[in-house]
C-alpha cells in the first residue's frame, strides 16, 4: 500500500484460527496489524510471529470485545502506537451446538454478546475515525449456517447471531459508503480450525465433505485470502456483500 494503515483483527490469537492466519495475510499486503484478543500472551505472541515474519509493525492486546470499556482502552492503544486504523476485521466469535428446545437464556445471550455486541461495540468505536479519514474496511465473520440454517456444527443461537451480522453489514454498508468506508461479510463453510478439530464425529464430517463440490474442509488461508482482497484500497466498490467460502455448500 502506498499509504500505511494499520488493520485491527479481533480473536486472532489462535495459532490455528482464521484471525491469525487474516493477520499474516494483511501484514504480507503492508498492513500494520493490531490483534486484540482475550488471550493477551496470545495475543502478544500473534503480534511478534507476524512483526518477525512480514517486517511491519504489530502490537498484540487483551480486550474482551463485550466490554465496552475495554474495547476502548485497546482501541486508543493502537491509535496511539500505530499507523491511522483502516481496517477492522470483526472475527472475534464463538459457536454453541445446543438444541433450541435445550438452550439456556444464559447461553443465548452468551452466543449474542461475543457475535453480535463484539462487532457492534468494535465497530462503533472504530468506525467514526474510518469515516473521518474517508477511508475505511469493515469485515463482518458471518458463517455459512447463517445462510443454511445451521447443518455445519453451531446451533440455532448460532445461527441466528451469525444472521444478525449480515443485516448488520448491509445496513452499514448504506450509512457508510458515502464516507469511503465499504462493510462486507464472509461467510465461512467447514473450515479446519481449532473450533471444528475433534469437535465433529469422524462420520459426521466425513459426510459433510461428502456434500461439498470440492470434497474438502476449508483451509484458514482460502478465508484469510477474501478478507485481505476486500481490505483493499482497490476493493472500495464492493460493499453490502456476502462472500461464501465454503467450497460450494451452499450455491445459491
Amino acid at each position: 500500500m502506498s499509504t500505511t494503515r494499520t488493520a485491527v483483527i479481533t480473536g486472532a490469537a489462535s495459532e490455528r484460527g482464521i484471525g491469525r492466519a487474516t493477520a499474516h495475510a494483511l501484514a504480507a499486503a503492508g498492513w500494520e496489524i493490531a490483534v486484540l484478543d482475550l488471550d493477551e500472551a496470545g495475543a502478544k505472541t500473534a503480534a511478534d510471529e507476524i512483526a518477525e515474519r512480514h517486517g511491519v509493525r504489530a502490537i498484540g492486546l487483551r480486550a474482551d470485545v463485550v466490554d465496552r470499556d475495554e474495547v476502548a482502552a485497546a482501541v486508543s492503544t493502537v491509535e496511539s502506537t500505530l499507523a491511522p486504523i483502516g481496517a477492522l476485521v470483526n472475527n472475534a466469535g464463538i459457536t454453541s451446538p445446543i438444541r433450541f428446545l435445550e438452550v439456556s437464556d444464559t447461553e443465548w445471550d452468551r452466543v449474542f454478546d461475543v457475535n453480535v455486541r463484539g462487532s457492534y461495540l468494535m465497530t462503533r468505536r472504530i468506525a467514526p475515525g474510518m469515516a473521518e479519514r474517508g477511508f475505511g474496511r469493515i469485515v463482518m465473520l458471518s458463517s455459512v449456517s447463517a445462510e443454511r440454517g445451521g447443518g455445519v456444527f453451531g446451533g440455532v443461537a448460532y445461527s441466528a447471531a451469525k444472521a444478525a451480522l449480515l443485516g448488520f453489514s448491509r445496513a452499514l454498508a448504506r450509512e457508510l459508503g458515502p464516507d469511503g468506508v465499504t462493510v462486507n461479510s464472509v461467510a465461512p463453510g467447514l473450515i479446519d480450525t481449532d473450533i471444528t478439530a475433534g469437535k465433529l464425529p469422524q462420520e459426521r464430517k466425513d459426510a459433510m465433505v461428502a456434500d461439498i463440490p470440492v470434497r474438502r474442509t476449508g483451509f484458514v488461508a482460502d478465508v484469510a485470502d477474501v478478507i485481505t482482497f476486500l481490505c483493499r484500497p482497490e476493493s472500495g466498490y464492493v460493499t453490502g456483500a456476502t462472500y461464501d467460502v465454503n467450497g460450494g455448500s451452499h450455491i445459491h
